[in-house]
């Protein structure tokens, strides 16, 4: 957990939550060293952590309009969050009827560090192994995937198809082949021993401090996993009467609507932890 909260995270998080206006204008570094000093970083650590963003091409420098120094998202950057909202806050959950998407690749043996990274960020995306060099997902991740490969240039070694699980094994069956389900149930209920206190936390505070982005939770019934559920609970609140903010933050519109019918969970297939970057 130490890792969420580096001088690096706690940036990525502020741009994720305030850094993406339509127009990307650029937060002042001035602003970003008074803001992060709040929570005990220091000036040096908040220059070293932008300019390794930097570095990475996640952020870009630029001018504020009153012409004082600042950096903004870059394109890539912004891709990578927007893909990550809509799978936490907009995509519905995967039915079996949608069908599946295939990611067969082959990569030179020369080439070894290429496979490696590629299928770390097929397993990250939320892919199970069918076979050797055949990956599943459901198909709504079909996008996200290809951004993520033309992104890293793994596009030219892989082959994306789409279609549906015919036999012969049952589908449940298949999945839990496919993926191991019992490890990623201790991870999303891992996640949650220790989250949970923090959302209790955030609840016990008094009425006029709950501008929150809380996120039920609760358990879903999976027709192709085994026994029909995922075992498992995530945080999640996809439902219409949530919406975005312009800002890339996510409020209820109603918090006792959400309470009551927002208790849908992430994909058995997904791990906890599936942003570019910790938020």
């Amino acid at each position: 957990m130490a890792e969420l909260h580096t001088p690096r995270s706690l940036i990525v998080s502020l741009y994720c939550a305030y850094g993406r206006s339509p127009g990307n204008e650029p937060l002042p570094v001035a602003e970003l060293i008074r803001l992060l000093r709040a929570v005990g970083v220091d000036a040096p650590s908040v220059r070293s952590s932008v300019s390794r963003l930097k570095h990475r091409q996640l952020l870009v420098p630029a001018r504020t309009a009153d012409g004082s120094a600042g950096y903004a998202l870059s394109a890539d950057a912004r891709q990578q969050l927007d893909d990550g909202d809509r799978r936490i806050y907009e995509q519905p959950e995967p039915q079996a009827a949608d069908g599946w998407v295939l990611a067969v690749f082959s990569v030179p043996e020369a080439e070894r560090h290429k496979r490696h990274l590629l299928r770390s960020r097929l397993g990250r995306l939320g892919f199970g192994t069918a076979a050797p060099g055949v990956w599943i997902a459901p198909a709504a991740l079909y996008e996200e995937t290809r951004h993520t490969l033309d992104r890293l240039e793994l596009a030219p070694y892989v082959d994306l198809f789409r279609g549906e699980h015919l036999g012969f094994a049952a589908t449940s069956e298949s999945v839990a082949r496919w993926w191991d389900l019992d490890a990623i149930a201790r991870l999303h209920l891992d996640f949650l021993e220790r989250q949970e206190p923090v959302l209790k936390t955030w609840e016990a505070r008094p009425p006029q401090a709950s501008r929150t982005r809380r996120r039920p939770t609760g358990t879903t019934s999976r027709p192709w996993t085994p026994g029909g559920s995922c075992r498992t609970r995530t945080p999640a609140c996809r439902r219409s009467c949530c919406r975005r903010t312009g800002q890339g933050a996510a409020r209820p519109r109603c918090s006792d609507c959400c309470t009551r019918c927002c208790a849908t969970p992430g994909s058995a297939s997904y791990g906890p932890e599936r942003r570019p970057e910790p938020r």
